[in-house]
């Protein structure tokens, strides 16, 4: 037996989906025509994968030996140092927001954001990101109990953050930085310096 559900309740349900789909057509508007909108259209659990594999493939573009990590402590491994990689895409709020930065056995941490026509990058020891962790500028992302075990940044691609404008914004400025921390200089990059 089939029955009517098109009653004032379904009609009500029918405008708040065309107002909600119209609102998220107009957030989209932004990656229209962006090489990087695709991720956008991704599951939420497999954009940190594309993530790392954006920068595994970058890296390994400019000779850098990158290879798998062997355990789920660390994304990669660069020239023998192990690499945790954190991505995002550029928020409504005009931020990058990397989240589920954890105290795991790696040595330097790499954030990927892409906004539709730009992308930025920073590249910071994981001394440093545990600094900035213990002094408050990087957030615990879960702050309930028992909840410091994960944190969260939010950076600006303007970047006006101090602490982190040493490390990056630029990708040429994030790729000097790592060869400076895994001490190899690809020629790619020994090219730009000696210019």
């Amino acid at each position: 037996m089939s029955v009517n559900n098109k009653t004032s309740e379904y009609n009500e349900l029918v405008s708040i989906s065309q107002s909600l789909h119209a609102e998220c057509r107009r957030d989209n508007e932004a990656w229209e025509g962006s090489p990087f909108a695709w991720i956008k259209m991704r599951p939420s659990r497999s954009i940190g994968a594309i993530g790392e594999k954006i920068v595994a493939s970058w890296l390994a573009m400019h000779d850098f030996n990158v290879q798998r990590s062997p355990d789920s402590e660390a994304d990669r491994v660069v020239e023998g140092k192990r690499i945790e990689i954190k991505f995002s895409t550029l928020w409504e709020a005009g931020q990058y927001v990397f989240q589920q930065i954890r105290n795991q056995n790696y040595e330097i941490i790499v954030f990927l954001g892409v906004s539709p026509n730009d992308a930025h990058c920073w590249v910071l020891p994981k001394l440093k990101v545990m600094e900035l962790w213990h002094t408050g500028v990087i957030c615990g992302q879960h702050t309930g109990q028992g909840g410091g075990d994960t944190a969260w940044v939010h950076l600006h691609p303007s970047n006006d953050n101090p602490y982190f404008a040493p490390y990056g914004n630029s990708l040429h400025e994030a790729l000097n930085a790592i060869s400076k921390l895994v001490g190899y200089v690809p020629r790619s990059i020994s090219d730009t310096i000696n210019e």
